[in-house]
């Protein structure tokens, strides 16, 4: 990506639609090659400014709530699949309105919800959400088949009598795995619920698949694909959020002061808190144009957002010269998980949201400003 970063509005989000089309172009190769279904979830990754691109390569989007699936349907007019760990009666004949395929977290769910979807008249797929119990995932936060999780039957719980209606069954047990995690995943998933295989026509690996990253076995992922087709002979979804805009977005931000504090310390216009609450909650250190890690180059600093948030701090990096105010920097891979979870924590203003391409350059998709911080108060 080349621009000139000065002429951009600090901070914003830049999302570079060249990079973006090459991973939906290798996905795309996956869904040819394997003979799968591949959705967008948004939960990841909402820029529907680009859902027309995304629709060109992929068959659709997964929605975790009524105003995700509302926003595929209306932005995207592609598939739109449908789970929550419950519905409510409020929003469920929106969610029937809105949706092709619905995935219930419960026997109790469905049992609940079946009538309503035999009275719409709409042709929704349902399936039911399965627990295999097994899962690589480290951290708990973000492993659903961690002790007491409340995603997906068990074997256990699974009630066979009450799958007349059922079409499907969706499984997501994974977060940024490669294929050999999916591969010894799929054997748990077969030993455990393949004896109610014969009564489904489609199945949903979930998502968690890093396919996009560089180091993925993207041939090994289409192999267990089309093993799995060709002894079951059910349709194969898969349904990641950050393999689509992995590694294709930044966030620009301006140095507003420099203090110092047993080390130089720069007050940034972006928040980790606000702007990428990731970088708190994984954690994890985002990459930073021109900057290294602590001490690899000549000036070493910690970068900190506005908010009043002690712990609002990106981390430590180097630099070949000291920072100044007004200096711009470049953050890596903020596309993914910033703009879906962002917020106006004391009154910080959202970032805005630029797409850029190497024909038309940078242009500025939507600014936000004080009525967007009012508007969700009272």
């Amino acid at each position: 990506m080349k621009m000139e970063l000065s002429a951009l509005p600090t901070p914003c989000y830049v999302v570079d639609e060249d990079l973006l089309t090459q991973n939906l172009a290798l996905l795309r190769r996956v869904q040819e090659e394997a003979g799968c279904r591949i959705l967008l979830a948004q939960k990841g990754f909402s820029l529907f400014a680009l859902y027309p691109l995304i629709g060109r390569y992929l068959a659709g989007a997964a929605a975790s709530s009524l105003f995700e699936a509302r926003l595929a349907r209306e932005e995207m007019g592609k598939e739109v699949h449908t789970f929550a760990p419950a519905f409510s009666e409020k929003e469920f004949p929106g969610i029937l309105q809105y949706s092709d395929h619905i995935v219930f977290n419960s026997f109790s769910q469905w049992k609940r919800w079946r009538g309503a979807v035999a009275a719409s008249g709409r042709p929704v797929s349902c399936g039911i959400r399965v627990n295999p119990e097994y899962s690589e995932i480290e951290t708990d936060l973000y492993n659903p088949c961690s002790a007491h999780s409340r995603l997906g039957a068990t074997l256990a719980q699974f009630e066979p009598e009450a799958l007349d209606g059922i079409e499907g069954l969706h499984f997501h047990t994974m977060c940024e795995q490669n294929s050999d995690t999916l591969e010894r995943t799929l054997a748990v998933v077969e030993e455990k619920f393949s004896r109610f295989f014969p009564r489904m026509k489609w199945i949903n690996f979930g998502g968690g698949h890093h396919i996009t990253r560089p180091d993925y076995d993207v041939a090994r992922l289409v192999g267990c694909i089309r093993r799995f087709r060709e002894k079951y002979g059910l349709e194969v979804y898969l349904e990641p959020g950050e393999a689509v805009a992995l590694n294709t977005g930044f966030l620009c931000t301006q140095v507003l002061d420099v203090q110092y504090n047993g080390m130089p310390i720069a007050i940034l216009d972006t928040s980790a808190a606000c702007h990428m609450p990731d970088v708190l909650e994984m954690p994890y250190r985002p990459e930073i144009v021109g900057a290294g890690k602590p001490g690899e180059r000549a000036w070493t600093c910690r970068l900190g957002g506005p908010s009043c948030l002690a712990g609002d701090v990106i981390g430590d990096y180097s630099f070949d010269a000291p920072l100044r105010p007004g200096d711009r920097l470049l953050l890596c891979d903020m596309a993914h998980y910033t703009m879906v979870k962002n917020n106006t924590f004391n009154g910080i203003p959202l970032p805005a949201i630029v797409v850029y391409n190497a024909r038309e350059g940078a242009r500025v998709v939507r600014e936000f400003g004080y009525e967007d911080f009012k508007m969700r108060l009272s």
